[in-house]
């Protein structure tokens, strides 16, 4: 895997703040299996940048990062009171009608880092918009309110709607022969899936630097995700 230049990942950096987008297959904090982290990259970067919230390993998009203390105490104030608006884009199975779909369902955590929807776990809360309909599967706009491990993976698996390559939560692997019709597949050659990963990318976050102004960052798609919907739009 070639080396990861983190000046290349910034999508905005003023005085206070970095945000970046943060590739697929990279921890956002230390992982003991791979010295490669987002926050190492960071603090190379700033010796005092501190990272804001979390993505899971393979989850790619908008990622806040303070690059002082008073942001870090500014930003994560506003976690707190649950003003930081995130918004995530999933290519889910099925075809889903979602109109700002509310989600309430408490999640508690297994000492297997999965998410279950269980009545004395902590709240969580998830809005999910569909963004477009293709022939199988859906484009669903995601909005999680509370900042749970895995809670839109979890919130849209229980609406019988599973992201695309997630496995852990009832979701299938994508294929191009899925979806494409008269698809040829080399003699002796294997498939392989259109996204090697959970098809769940961090699209947009909005929040308040410490003057008071509304910052509102967009993530383009990462090269995977961009493939499977130009895949999705050709052959709906």
């Amino acid at each position: 895997m070639k080396p990861i230049v983190f000046k290349d990942l910034i999508i905005h950096e003023d005085e206070d703040f970095i945000v970046i987008n943060k590739p697929p297959y990279i921890s956002t904090l230390d992982d003991r299996n791979d010295p490669r982290n987002i926050l190492a990259l960071a603090k190379d970067y700033c010796e005092s940048a501190q990272v804001c919230h979390r993505l899971d390993k393979e989850t790619s998009g908008c990622l806040v990062i303070a690059k002082n203390q008073e942001a870090y105490r500014h930003i994560a104030m506003q976690f707190e009171d649950r003003s930081v608006k995130k918004i995530y884009h999933a290519v889910v199975e099925g075809i889903h009608d979602f109109k700002k779909t509310r989600v309430d369902r408490n999640l508690s955590t297994t000492n297997k880092g999965i998410a279950k929807i269980n009545k004395d776990g902590k709240p969580a809360l998830t809005y999910f918009d569909t963004i477009k309909s293709y022939k199988a599967h859906t484009l669903v706009e995601c909005q999680p309110v509370t900042g749970r491990l895995h809670q839109i993976r979890a919130h849209i698996s229980f609406m019988n709607a599973p992201i695309c390559g997630d496995e852990l939560y009832g979701g299938k692997p994508l294929f191009l022969s899925q979806i494409k019709r008269k698809f040829n597949l080399k003699k002796e050659e294997e498939e392989r899936p259109l996204m090697q990963r959970v098809a769940l990318h961090a699209y947009a976050i909005h929040f308040e630097n410490l003057s008071g102004k509304k910052l509102d960052v967009v993530s383009p798609y990462p090269k995977d995700m961009a493939v499977l919907i130009k895949q999705l739009d050709l052959n709906s």
